[in-house]
């Protein structure tokens, strides 16, 4: 009689993505119908991938909890406002625009007082708000979305939202024609940029953590016959 020695992967260490850690079970059996074993051990492969399949599902669900998910958008937006709003800013005092730096809260407060360095803040402030708003918007209905098109896509439509529609109606922005060009094409392209930071974080995060985890290669053992 013939023994033959079989292996298959242990199920629950495939679930946890950690190939080095296969531990090989060995199964003694004797007989002559090596299709027996052969199908046992396709069984056993199968079942450790439908687990390892499960395990992945869980993992990608933890990923994306509530929770996390509100956290990581308003720190995602907190630093888009931050850099972005900064920019902006520059590109004011260098007159690339003539849109004020305090847009946001000019329908607050009296237009003369907005030059002043106190109102600059507040609207550099404002601008951090409105990231953070826009970072949960952006997760709620495009956080799936993978590449960097969604967030340039997310940006125009919000410059189209404040520059075209909503900041004229509240006052907090001039009637477009009236901006200029020079204006118009500074202030999309910083807010394509902003968009485009916003969009590509979150989906770098919630889509290729797993590519990012470090895999641990290791041999234990290795496969015999007799």
């Amino acid at each position: 009689m013939r023994q033959v020695i079989l292996f298959y992967r242990n199920a629950d260490e495939i679930a946890t993505g950690k190939e080095a850690a296969y531990r090989r079970d060995w199964i003694f059996r004797r007989g002559n119908n090596i299709a027996e074993f052969a199908i046992l051990e396709e069984r056993m492969i199968g079942m450790a991938d439908s687990r390892e399949g499960k395990a992945g599902r869980r993992k990608d669900e933890r990923r994306i909890e509530p929770g996390y998910l509100i956290k990581f958008s308003i720190k995602i937006g907190f630093y888009a406002g931050l850099i972005w709003g900064l920019v902006r800013w520059l590109a004011t005092g260098l007159n690339f625009t003539k849109v004020t730096q305090a847009f946001l809260i000019d329908p607050f407060v009296p237009r003369k007082l907005l030059g002043s360095v106190y109102w600059q803040f507040a609207g550099w402030a404002a601008f951090i708000v409105m990231s953070m708003l826009a970072a949960l918007v952006y997760a709620a209905v495009l956080g799936r979305l993978r590449g960097p098109w969604p967030g340039l896509l997310f940006g125009a439509v919000w410059w189209g939202l404040f520059y075209a529609w909503l900041g004229p109606i509240i006052g907090a922005l001039p009637p477009l024609y009236n901006i200029g060009w020079s204006s118009i094409a500074t202030d999309f392209c910083l807010f394509l940029v902003w968009g485009l930071f916003i969009g590509f974080s979150i989906a770098f995060e919630f889509h290729d953590e797993a590519e990012r985890e470090p895999v641990t290669q290791a041999s234990k053992g290795s496969p015999q016959l007799s």
